[in-house]
């Protein structure tokens, strides 16, 4: 017996591999390595190039004066103490926060709506998703030549509407107390579509034995859906909801396509702003104060929801 054990001990045993071998794993690993970032590069260049060296380029702007032609100022930081005294950006910011205000919410709530109607076994469902979601993939253009047609008060559908119905017509885009709304509604048309999509997928995605457990023990639709559904459905508003706030923020297509800020200022929003600033005022080195300015907001908004999703233990991020 001893003897067997002395034999079985004393077998081959396996050796470690030799250095020729750990070379040539190395090499192909490296290799490997190159060739995946040879297909990477091409891309890699392109993005930091549209977006790293425009974002530095900005920041040393931001501390100039230089309207594109003559030679450069360094004036430190007095544009940006410059955006504390101006009162036509602050006009800006309000209307800005006005929209927020206005579109957030309904595009939130709204996308629910949408989703639950059309999260159900219904005949041509598939018709009616796609339809929801096609004013999403339009370009600005399309939309404000749209909304010119709907809203314009000397020959638009709805005050032609009102006119045969015998109502008093609105100025519609022509009003500064209107305007804002009619952008809101235009943007309600085309971007509701993204928190429609997003719900609906959760919708989905939500285990059926949840809501089979709460009708089981008597729920109707309504106690389901705030009781079993909504709750699941947190994590997903914070993320609409900030997502939005931030395409909110960023307001400029369907203002330049429609009212160019008109009328009397009502719809210049801060990236409106900026435009004129920088590219009609040739004011570059203010124009990226306010740049940085709009990001530095954007950022303490991001941060601020991820604070505070992460002390409530909403999962959205």
């Amino acid at each position: 017996m001893t003897a067997v054990v002395d034999r079985v001990s004393t077998g081959p045993r396996p050796t470690a591999p030799r250095p020729a071998a750990r070379d040539s794993k190395r090499r192909r690993r490296l290799l490997d390595s190159l060739e995946g970032w040879g297909f990477v590069a091409p891309a890699l260049v392109i993005v930091l190039g549209l977006s790293i060296f425009p974002a530095i380029w900005a920041l040393f702007l931001s501390l100039q004066k230089w309207n594109g032609f003559s030679e450069p100022v360094n004036v430190g930081f007095a544009n940006y103490q410059r955006m504390v005294a101006d009162t036509e950006l602050q006009d800006a910011l309000w209307h800005t926060i006005l929209y927020v205000l206005l579109f957030v919410p309904t595009s939130v709530g709204l996308g629910l709506f949408l989703a639950a109607a059309l999260n159900r076994n219904i005949r041509f469902i598939g018709i009616y998703r796609t339809a929801i979601f096609i004013p999403f993939v339009a370009s600005a253009a399309v939309t404000g030549i749209l909304t010119t047609y709907l809203f314009n008060p000397q020959f638009g559908l709805f005050n032609n509407v009102l006119r045969v119905l015998g109502l008093p017509q609105q100025g519609w885009l022509e009003d500064p107390a209107q305007a804002m709304v009619v952008i809101t509604i235009m943007s309600l048309w085309g971007q509701a579509a993204f928190t429609t999509v997003i719900y609906l997928a959760a919708l989905q995605d939500m285990p059926g034995e949840l809501m089979e457990a709460a009708r089981i023990d008597g729920a109707n639709k309504w106690q389901v859906f705030w009781q079993v559904v909504w709750p699941q459905l947190t994590p997903v508003t914070v993320f609409a909801t900030i997502w939005q706030v931030i395409g909110a923020i960023q307001l400029f297509d369907l203002v330049y396509t429609t009212t160019r800020g008109g009328p009397l200022g009502a719809t210049q929003t801060i990236v409106y702003y900026l435009w004129q600033t920088a590219f009609q005022k040739l004011d570059f080195g203010y124009g990226s104060a306010i740049a940085y300015g709009l990001f530095a907001l954007t950022l303490l908004i991001t941060i601020g929801v991820v604070i505070y999703s992460r002390r409530t233990k909403i999962e959205a991020f």
